[in-house]
């Protein structure tokens, strides 16, 4: 008793209740819920990949059981629960979880519905490609190992992690008292950023985000607004809002839908189905009649299908507010850094992984040249012994015993013990001519090799010569394009970033249908064709607006009520050649009565709103002039853009630039040209002035922008055209009766479209019935204003021609 007594420490309870709780606290931040800077991973992360390097499972080899590997990770190196080594294991390999999975797993691994994986004893697994580049190097000395739990092992303390996985892939981890969430990145435009802080490392965290445009979700889904992102970059902290994508198409029956193809990262896609059947059972949303899961090996397809009279845009609003369609994601880029925890901005992170790299490959070049060195001094003592062959076998018969020989051989030819023990292995077959030559071809390349090595270690640009190489490679090898969007505001929620800015036809017809279709989808004719189906229209129905413009492009609607809209090209549906697109309404916040007219494309519309006008002119004969930049903030539910009289309605609307001469043209083929200085500018609600005085029964058809490159192209309805110098067309006030431009009779019928042209340029040619050609502007012949022009189109018998657009 006394000698316990003796050995007893009186200690505060408080004191050891601190310390025992920071001794736990950094065990576990260390040691189990944060991940290391410079390789990306958590322990148990780290220890599965190296568990499944020693066990030779490299991505050519066969799969091995899930269960085989867990064991291995436990009963080495990870002495906890083989549920959170699986659980791991598990996660490395889902292409949902993981942007660029490390794990090539085989077997049910779990959905992004929230489905369970199989049983371990059931699933299989082998490193992915990529995870090789993680473990690239690792037995060059790239790294420190250190013992494992019993110390019966060495493990590796970090991984050689030959790219930035931290911010590829990112983590999520809740230690004690803090906490880390990284999102996961795109693998090129991290590497884009990595080399772009080598090659200058004063660069700012602004300047890198012009390579990091923002998170890249395995998910996709859309970032709307860039403020978190530019926060997270800046301070390690930050938040983000990420939509799910989605599409409104149209059903057979003509009922829009609602279809999701992407939702947001680590949400539950039967979650969100659960939720909306919920919401339409408790009568919160009344306007869904249908709503079915589509998604297949392809991805994912949720088709959300409305009632006849419901707004898709309302609906989705109203499905956003209940479900996690939209949700948050809170960044902290938090990792340990030099054993510390620590929150790093985006510089802050390459910055470490590049010193980290810089190590590695300090440590591979010194690893090799000491190797290379080592194999150069066998070689030229070999090379010694082939020259002297003769008496080098003489002392070997000679020598009592393999000792002596050795130092009878260092003693005679200055040899290392080394080398001499190494010309007594030597094979009898070395001592042929090609053997010989082939030692001194190897010697020749080690010397090589051992000077570039030494020149790498003494020049630190050279280091960085490398990682840059080695991850352009990588780039290279197994970058792809971003899935994520970003939105730059609520309001325009754009997946820019994901669709090519091509050329494209924008179609719409009377009764309100319209699409989208590649350009690319009319090929070239002779004039006179008949052309192919552009639209599959219903009885009655017609073509009245073609648009030729690219993706990227602002479209302007202008409608019978005097009103505009505004949409980007890319965010009409696309279809097929021969379908019949999807109602307007469902894109546009239309009223029972209204309907486009007019449709305006618009490059750069920040830009261009500085010096241009938007002229409008109407079917009876007024011309009215307003900047474009009225009409930049064009609200959701329109603008006001003209006051039409009753009787009046939009014909065409052109974008000018001030000084240009403006061409109108008539049914009948009258003309008057003037210039638009002619035309005050005025307010949006204005009504406009006179632009030309029209004949009975005639009206107003177009209005083109003088160019001195092109000449007018027009088009008749019985499809007739000619090509006519605007030299023919004199400048004259507005507001007179003007001239004509083509002489019109039963056999051409009444004029259907003009645009100005160059002879080098395509144009499109769309009829009533849905038939479209697209020949060479330079294929019409040139002709006076007094004549009919030649046959440009072959028509059906009752079809006439209604539209022509300039292929973008």
């Amino acid at each position: 008793m006394e000698k316990i007594a003796k050995d007893l420490q009186i200690v505060e309870i408080e004191e050891e209740m601190k310390r025992s709780y920071i001794d736990y606290a950094m065990s576990v931040i260390i040691g189990r819920a944060l991940p290391d800077v410079r390789d990306g991973l958590k322990p148990v992360q780290r220890r599965i990949l190296y568990a499944m390097y020693e066990m030779g499972m490299y991505p050519d080899r066969p799969y091995k059981k899930c269960a085989r590997i867990v064991g291995e990770v436990l009963g080495k190196y990870h002495p906890h629960g083989d549920a959170a080594v699986y659980e791991t294991l598990v996660r490395m390999a889902q292409d949902f979880s993981f942007r660029y999975p490390l794990v090539d797993g085989h077997g049910n691994f779990g959905s992004v519905d929230g489905d369970s994986p199989a049983a371990m004893r059931y699933t299989e697994a082998r490193l992915s490609p990529l995870a090789m580049e993680i473990l690239r190097d690792i037995d060059k000395n790239t790294v420190d190992f250190v013992p494992n739990f019993d110390e019966s092992l060495q493990e590796p303390s970090v991984l050689p992690s030959r790219f930035p996985n931290l911010l590829v892939n990112g983590s999520n981890g809740i230690a004690v008292g803090m906490s880390t969430n990284i999102p996961p990145h795109n693998l090129a435009e991290v590497i884009d950023a990595t080399i772009a802080y080598i090659e200058n490392p004063d660069i700012s965290v602004e300047e890198l985000m012009k390579y990091v445009k923002g998170p890249d979700f395995p998910t996709g889904g859309i970032i709307i607004g860039r403020k978190g992102i530019r926060e997270a970059y800046r301070t390690g902290k930050g938040s983000i809002r990420v939509r799910a994508k989605y599409e409104i198409e149209e059903t057979s029956s003509g009922r829009a839908m609602i279809v999701i193809k992407e939702i947001p990262y680590q949400v539950s896609k039967a979650r969100i189905i659960e939720k909306i059947a919920e919401l339409v059972r408790d009568k919160k949303i009344t306007e869904i009649s249908d709503l079915r899961d589509e998604s297949d090996q392809e991805g994912i397809r949720v088709v959300i299908e409305l009632k006849r009279d419901a707004v898709p845009r309302i609906v989705l609003n109203k499905i956003i507010k209940h479900t996690q369609l939209e949700t948050s994601f809170n960044i902290i880029m938090l990792a340990i850094v030099d054993g510390v925890p620590k929150v790093l901005d985006l510089k802050g992170m390459i910055a470490e992984y590049v010193r980290h790299q810089r190590e590695v490959i300090v440590r591979r070049s010194r690893f090799e040249l000491e190797k290379a060195e080592a194999r150069a001094h066998i070689v030229e003592g070999l090379l010694v012994a082939l020259a002297n062959i003769d008496e080098v076998v003489e002392i070997i018969k000679s020598s009592e015993n393999p000792q002596v020989a050795r130092d009878r051989l260092m003693n005679r030819f200055e040899l290392t013990e080394v080398q001499a023990q190494a010309i007594l292995d030597m094979r009898l077959q070395r001592l042929t001519q090609l053997e010989i030559s082939k030692l001194q071809e190897e010697y020749a390349e080690l010397l090589k090799t051992i000077e570039y090595l030494r020149t790498v270690l003494a020049d630190p640009k050279k280091v960085d010569r490398i990682i840059i190489d080695e991850l352009t490679e990588i780039k290279n090898k197994y970058g792809d394009e971003r899935r994520t969007a970003i939105a730059s505001s609520e309001q325009e929620i754009s997946i820019e970033d994901l669709i090519p800015d091509t050329e494209v036809a924008v179609i719409i017809t009377d009764n309100g249908y319209i699409k989208r279709v590649p350009a690319s989808t009319f090929k070239y004719q002779q004039r006179g064709g008949k052309g192919v189906t552009a639209s599959n229209l219903k009885d009655g129905d017609w073509i009245t607006q073609l648009v030729s413009c690219t993706n990227h492009r602002n479209i302007l609607f202008f409608t019978n009520y005097g009103k505009v809209y505004r949409l980007k090209a890319y965010q009409i549906p696309e279809a097929s050649r021969t379908a019949r697109g999807i109602s307007i309404r469902n894109l546009l916040p239309l009223a029972q009565e209204e309907k486009v007219v007019s449709a305006l494309a618009v490059s750069d519309f920040d830009r261009e709103s500085v010096d241009k006008n938007i002229v409008i002119v109407t079917r009876k004969g007024l011309i009215k002039k307003t900047a474009l930049s009225e009409f930049v903030s064009t609200r959701r539910d329109g603008l006001k853009a003209i006051n039409l009289n009753e009787d009046d309605d939009i014909v065409q609307v052109k974008l000018t630039g001030g000084e240009n001469d403006l061409l109108i043209l008539t049914r009948k083929g009258m003309s008057i040209r003037f210039n638009e200085g002619d035309v005050r500018r005025m307010g949006r609600s204005a009504m406009g002035v006179r632009a030309i005085d029209l004949k009975e029964g005639d009206e107003v058809l177009d209005m083109v922008v003088v160019k001195p490159d092109e000449k007018l192209m027009l088009v008749t309805e019985n499809g007739y055209g000619k090509r006519t110098s605007y030299e023919h067309f004199g400048v004259q006030h507005r507001g007179g009766k003007g001239l004509i431009a083509m002489k019109i009779n039963e056999k051409t019928g009444r004029l259907a479209a003009a645009r100005g042209v160059r002879d080098d340029e395509e144009v499109l040619i769309v009829s009533a019935e849905g038939q479209a050609i697209r020949i060479k502007a330079g294929d019409v012949s040139e002709q006076g204003r007094h004549t009919m022009g030649v046959r440009v189109m072959k028509l059906g018998k009752g079809d006439k021609v209604t539209a022509i657009a300039i292929i973008d």
